[in-house]
């Protein structure tokens, strides 16, 4: 898709230093490179590699901090060009949203909750513009209704709060396509999303492309993003350009070392668990004894306010967790995974069938019965970043449950057992006194599996772990979790929506979809031979690392949805 004229994006021997308290910190090394009309160009990379400094050089987002050599021009549909080092602020001001815009990786924190999206729309069409408040409108529902929302006449004069998640980077989109920019960078902009949405949202990255006439910079770490969407593919690590290529050219042979490992290390569906067990094991149709976990037609809700009737987010599931058994649960947002998950240590209200967890009934329970369940079940959450108390060192924080328990009389007394749980997750035992700001997100989900397991439970409930990380970091954690569960015996209840991680761990698999089980059964069974549409069109949205079977993928994933 490389075109013959000049770059709408080019880069040349860049070089970016942040200023701190100690040493100047390096983050771009002098680097070159090019984006063409009409091409997606995915830069991937660990977290530290620089490729978002790099996707901020491009709007001239950087902080003062930020010391730039070199060149860096984005040349407008125009023809017109800004060179982002040394432009001017109100240069700057025109250039952003008219020659490029960005597609930020968290939707929510990237809109303002106080205004409507028409608004928001609008106010960068006004920015750059002379129009009314009604030309203004009329153009933000055209934008809104060529992305794909639906009913954008009425939709225009909602709140950000009122989109789901997918629609929400939709307008985002909009925002950045409502200007005609030439240049669009989407920073991961599938992230946070679920399979099925990520799909939709690619696609209509795609469209950005194909009928908007926009390059695409995509910046992310899903090998399976990259090769179902971008054209060239450029691999960056700790501030320098290791390898470029055709992205069907990279995968296929990958000529540095880094690459490889960094395509060797994501999951895929097929290649864990149900690599190694047999369809003709037929899954249990009733808990074996001794199971952990027992519901039988369990509803979980919430309470109303202010006297209006409650909202029942698990509508009378049955599913059993055995002894030493890991139980994936997957499904969408909104299916009632963490419900589940919440409801089983007592956070969220069963109102409905029977929950027993560890012998417990959880239906009514007392708070003085669920005490005595607690010490027995730990919890790894979703972003370890805020599980930590930021106040305390890693050590106080993994010594907290035994404190609270009353297992030891302080964190001191503790340090022995704290130590022999960082051995465990395989970091120094001198992290302890770090502070979790100074641990990367790979180390910090480490120390946070140590602390689940500071009181040796019996079950554990692990709710979206990796989620938040890298591919080749989540590739450690897993193997570590395997390990770990493999030597302490434990239950786990694991809570995911990326159905490749959950092949990795899990013994068996439950598919949720708004509270109800389409389907359950031995992971192979579930993710090999699917028996349910819903768990079908789950494995189809979900991007695999290699562009050629990736494409027919595609193909399949819009034949489900009609299109």
């Amino acid at each position: 898709m490389t075109g013959t004229t000049a770059p709408v994006a080019r880069i040349d021997d860049l070089r970016v230093t942040f200023a701190t308290d100690g040493e100047p910190v390096s983050a771009i090394n002098g680097i070159s490179l090019e984006a063409h009309a009409g091409e997606v160009l995915a830069i991937v990379g660990e977290s530290g590699s620089g490729k978002t400094v790099t996707a901020n050089t491009l709007l001239g987002l950087l902080p003062e901090t930020a010391t730039l050599l070199g060149a860096v021009i984005v040349r407008g549909r125009d023809g017109d060009q800004t060179d982002i080092v040394h432009a001017t602020r109100a240069q700057l001001r025109a250039m952003r949203g008219r020659d490029a815009a960005m597609v930020f990786q968290e939707p929510s924190t990237a809109l303002n909750p106080v205004y409507t999206v028409g608004w928001q729309i609008a106010e960068g069409l006004r920015a750059h513009e002379k129009l009314s408040k009604a030309e203004a409108k009329v153009k933000a529902v055209d934008i809104l209704r060529r992305v794909g929302i639906p009913d954008p006449e009425k939709r225009v004069d909602d709140y950000p709060h009122q989109f789901s998640g997918g629609q929400k980077q939709r307008v985002v989109i909009a925002m950045a396509l409502v200007l005609n920019a030439g240049l669009i960078i989407a920073d991961e902009p599938t992230t946070a999303l679920d399979v099925t949405v990520q799909a939709e949202i690619l696609d209509l990255l795609r469209t950005c492309r194909d009928e908007f006439g926009a390059t695409i910079v995509l910046i992310t770490h899903n090998m399976g993003v990259v090769a179902d969407l971008a054209d060239r593919v450029i691999v960056m690590y700790r501030g320098d350009i290791v390898e470029q290529a055709p992205v069907r050219e990279l995968f296929a042979a990958p000529r540095q070392a880094y690459t490889r490992e960094l395509l060797a290390a994501v999951p895929h569906v097929g290649r864990g668990k149900s690599a190694r067990q047999s369809l003709e094991t037929a899954a249990p149709t009733s808990p074996p004894e001794g199971s952990l976990v027992v519901a039988e037609k369990v509803e979980i809700g919430y309470p109303g306010r202010f006297g209006s009737s409650g909202v029942v987010a698990v509508k009378g599931v049955d599913f059993w967790i055995g002894p030493g058994e890991v139980l994936g649960l997957v499904g969408e947002s909104g299916s009632g995974k963490t419900t589940i998950g919440r409801a089983m240590v007592g956070l969220t209200s069963v109102v409905g069938g029977s929950l027993k967890v560890l012998g417990t009934e959880m239906r009514g329970a007392k708070p003085r019965a669920l005490a005595k369940t607690r010490p027995d079940i730990g919890f790894v959450f979703q972003d370890p970043a805020t599980s930590f108390n930021p106040l305390l060192t890693i050590a106080e924080c993994i010594a907290e449950p035994l404190v609270v328990h009353r297992r030891v009389s302080g964190a001191r007394a503790a340090r022995t057992r704290v130590n022999e749980l960082l051995d465990a997750v395989q970091l120094p035992t001198a992290f302890g006194d770090r502070y979790p700001h100074e641990l990367s997100g790979g180390q910090r989900q480490r120390a946070s599996l140590a602390r689940a397991l500071a009181l040796d439970p019996k079950l554990l409930i692990a709710d979206e772990p990796t989620s938040a990380l890298d591919v080749s970091v989540q590739a450690r954690v897993l193997q570590l979790f395997a390990q770990l569960q493999a030597e302490f015996g434990f239950a786990c209840l694991f809570i995911s929506h990326d159905l490749a991680v959950v092949d990795e761990v899990a013994d068996r698999v439950v598919v949720l979809q708004q509270g109800v089980i389409r389907e359950q059964g031995t992971t192979v069974q579930v993710l090999t031979e699917p028996r349910d549409d819903y768990t079908k069109r789950l494995l189809v949205s979900l991007p695999v690392p290699d562009p050629v079977e990736q494409q027919s993928r595609r193909e399949l994933w819009r034949s489900t949805r009609g299109v």
